[in-house]
């Protein structure tokens, strides 16, 4: 994994302006701590900066990459990993390509001077590429089908920037950190989630899953290469959970590839048990030895821990079982409330936005302990929002909700705003747009009866928004400690797969998740297999709510804070005053209550002064 940035310039001669070149590819050094590389177009119109994470071939996979074919010159920076590298290497060897190493990264570059834009129909993997073609000057970005690699970009009078994060952009002196009108609905209304394709600032946007972007001197162009298709499912049952079995154990073992020690995330659920378990399986069949694996637990957590409808129990007793089962090398790494407080900002900077608080926090933390000992690790994101594991597919009343359901407390966040900020952005009417916007795309099936077309709409919104949200999350928070985090349920053929099984199968046995514990059965021990869902750990300690609320009330008395000027002061005070222990739904997703939402509303005044945020109608 890697950081990649670029500056195209039709006016200028970027060649002479290696310090914009390195500010921005430096800015981007959490991304990739081992190595920098950089690359001037002969041109002088084109520049590439890139920061590398050595995962695979350290001495051949070096970036910048250069080569030539037939007297024409092609340059790659690459952020991703194939998983399919072998075999897309013998299909151009078959056409006539050698090869001077055996990365990912050559092939990725050999396959794009062979195919074109048609390369992207051949990759299996997590990736955000450019190429600059020196003999057409002529751009090409691209992104991975479900968007787990990152990729921003903006265009500015003659030139067009382009970068993993936010950051590399904002290091350019063309980006200014200013937010508009919309800017601001993303933040207070959709936040921490953003709109796909959105990059809050103004004018600066994100590169969508599935798309790919050429910028030359006729202009920019964006074309979409993937996307979920609808027809119908003809599997019975039990071919349906043997067809997922064989798709999701193929992608896990060809995610373990890897030259630095590699291990998986554990939390005794059944996504990261399914992942560990055949992990383990595929190191014991090549011999590879003892897998590592990893959970995260808060000091005296246990003490403070109540069940309730989004976190039905504890993790600890199945995480032990699964890591006896499977005879893993097992960590619990404990975090405590304090390190989780400190950390908050170290969060906001990595996401370059505020985000989940304590929940982005905890994630990096934990990857950071995780780091000292090895370098790529697999993790169970997504299963949920193919498979149908919140609740939010299983409550009528949030099924049928006119919302996107992770977001239901949409009337007293706006409530938060100050009456000129509620006025401007109209919370209630960009909510509604942006779902309406994201009903428009759904792929339609006219067999579908209402109750699973409504069901088809809350799948592609759960695949398209807020798996996006826990993928920036995932991607941001283990890259900001240098740690690679693949995701085995995001293969795009698994997805693809899955999206067209009805309902009745994946709601198997009327559970959760159904048809995947089915798929499951012989994997799994019962007590793992037939657990009820629980989310990602967050601290119960009434110390971090303490230290939120504490942080929220410091920002609200320091009259010089930029949130002044856009919330209802006295109503975010009452706010911070009220109970964080009180009961209700969430703020965002399953995770975010009343300690997350005073650290997101404190974040906002961070962000804004530490990226020296201007506002502009």
């Amino acid at each position: 994994m890697c950081g990649i940035t670029g500056w195209i310039d039709w006016e200028r001669d970027v060649s002479v302006r290696h310090d914009i070149v390195e500010a921005m590819t430096r800015a981007l050094t959490n991304r990739g701590p081992d190595e920098e590389g950089y690359w001037y177009a002969r041109s002088s119109q084109a520049a590439f900066g890139h920061r590398r994470l050595i995962v695979v071939d350290p001495a051949g996979g070096r970036q910048p990459m250069t080569r030539q074919r037939d007297g024409q010159e092609f340059t790659l920076v690459y952020n991703g990993e194939l998983y399919n590298t072998e075999d897309v290497r013998r299909e151009l060897l078959g056409r006539g390509y050698a090869f001077r190493s055996h990365s990912d990264t050559e092939v990725l570059l050999a396959s794009y001077m062979e195919w074109g834009a048609d390369c992207l129909h051949k990759l299996n993997g997590i990736y955000a590429f450019a190429v600059w073609e020196e003999h057409t000057q002529q751009l090409f970005l691209a992104r991975d089908r479900l968007g787990v690699k990152p990729l921003f970009f903006a265009q500015r009078e003659n030139a067009l920037l382009f970068g993993s994060e936010l950051k590399a952009l904002l290091a350019h002196p063309l980006v200014k950190p200013v937010i508009g009108r919309e800017g601001l609905a993303e933040l207070f209304v959709l936040g921490p989630s953003r709109t796909p394709g959105h990059g809050v600032f103004a004018d600066v946007h994100e590169l969508k899953p599935g798309h790919y972007l050429t910028f030359n001197h006729s202009g920019l162009v964006q074309r979409k290469y993937w996307g979920l298709e609808s027809y119908p499912h003809e599997e019975d049952v039990q071919q349906t959970a043997q067809h997922i079995r064989h798709l999701l154990a193929d992608s896990i073992k060809r995610q373990l590839i890897s030259d630095v020690p590699i291990a998986t995330l554990l939390s005794g659920g059944l996504d990261s048990s399914a992942i560990t378990a055949i992990a383990a399986q595929v190191f014991q069949e090549e011999g590879r030895g003892t897998l590592y694996t990893y959970s995260v637990d808060y000091v005296n957590n246990a003490l403070h821990f109540r069940t309730n409808a989004y976190q039905p129990n504890d993790d600890a007793p199945f995480v032990h079982l699964m890591a006896d089962r499977c005879r893993t090398s097992h960590q619990i790494i404990e975090l405590d409330t304090s390190a989780l407080t400190e950390a908050l900002e170290t969060a906001l900077y990595a996401r370059d936005l505020p985000g989940m608080a304590d929940v982005d926090a905890s994630l990096f933390l934990f990857c950071r302990e995780i780091k000292k000992q090895t370098t790529v690790v697999l993790s169970g994101e997504c299963a949920d929002e193919m498979f149908g594991g919140y609740p939010w597919f299983h409550r009528d009343e949030l099924l049928h909700t006119r919302s996107f359901p992770w977001a239901q407390a949409t009337d007293e966040r706006a409530s938060w705003l100050s009456p000129e900020l509620q006025d401007w952005v109209k919370p209630k009417e960009y909510m509604t747009r942006r779902y309406e916007e994201a009903l428009d795309e759904v792929p339609r099936m006219p067999a579908d009866n209402p109750m699973s077309a409504k069901r088809r709409e809350m799948f592609y919104l759960n695949l398209t928004w807020f798996m996006s949200t826990l993928l920036d999350r995932k991607d941001r928070m283990s890259m900001a400690a240098g740690l690679e985090a693949r995701v085995p349920y995001c293969d795009h053929r698994l997805i693809q797969y899955v999206w067209n099984i009805p309902w009745e199968m994946k709601n198997w046995g009327n559970r959760e998740k159904g048809i995947l514990r089915l798929a499951l059965e012989g994997i799994l021990p019962e007590q793992v297999l037939y657990r009820k869902k629980s989310p990602y750990p967050k601290t119960h300690n009434p110390a971090y709510a303490k230290a939120t609320r504490s942080w929220l009330l410091q920002v609200l008395d320091d009259p010089s804070s930029p949130l002044h000027q856009m919330i209802d002061t006295q109503k975010v005070r009452s706010f911070a005053h009220e109970s964080a222990e009180a009961s209700g739904t969430p703020y965002f997703g399953q995770l975010m209550g009343r300690p997350q939402m005073f650290a997101y509303l404190a974040s906002i005044d961070l962000w804004m002064r530490t990226y020296q945020v201007t506002l502009t109608s």
